[in-house]
This record gives C-alpha cells, sequence and structure tokens, in this order.
C-alpha cells in the first residue's frame, strides 16, 4: 500500500515547467485539505535519486522558501524563472498565471 509521502512525490513528478502549486493545493489533492505541513515534511525528506522538481511546491502567497531550501530562496527563485515562472514586482509569483492545477 502506497504511503501519503509517496502520493505526494507522484503528483510533484507531473508539476510541469513553468507552473507551480501550493502546499495546500497538492495536499488537498490527495484529500488532506489540512494537510499542507505534511507536504512540505515530505518535499523536505524526497529522496534526491527520484530528481523530483521539489521547488515548484511553494506556499499559497507564492513566496520563496526561507533558509537554505534549494540552495536559498534566490537559487529557487532563479530555477523557477529560468522556467518561465512569472514573478510580480513584490518578490512573489503571480499565482493566477503559474498555479498549476491537476486537471490542465
Amino acid at each position: 500500500m502506497k504511503n501519503f509521502y509517496s502520493d505526494v512525490y507522484e503528483i510533484v513528478a507531473e508539476i510541469p515547467r513553468g507552473k507551480v502549486i501550493t502546499y495546500g493545493a497538492l495536499a488537498a489533492m490527495l484529500g488532506k485539505p489540512l494537510g499542507a505541513r505534511q507536504v512540505g515534511y515530505a518535499m523536505h525528506h524526497a529522496p534526491t535519486h527520484l530528481s523530483l522538481p521539489c521547488h515548484r511546491v511553494v506556499n499559497q502567497k507564492g513566496e520563496m522558501l526561507r533558509g537554505d531550501a534549494f540552495g536559498g530562496e534566490d537559487s529557487q527563485r532563479a530555477l523557477l524563472e529560468d522556467e518561465g515562472v512569472i514573478f510580480k514586482d513584490n518578490g512573489c509569483i503571480d499565482m493566477k498565471r503559474c498555479l498549476w492545477r491537476a486537471e490542465e
């Protein structure tokens, strides 16, 4: 039987270049609408051999992760910009244009 982390990783693997998903939206897709933090834990523990685009999972405001994830918030932004993700003047992702929905 698959576990929650495996289900998270399957969805993350499907996020196309130039799109992002929020922790909460990903959790809701898995039937756990209050599981955003659990998705965050899954991202933190994602096995490197899966080569998942974890940088495409962001908070609901479209802010970059603080700290050293992806080498710091500048690195995450650079990865996303290289994929065509659009940022607003306030430094947040333009979620209206870049939010991925699995049915797309």
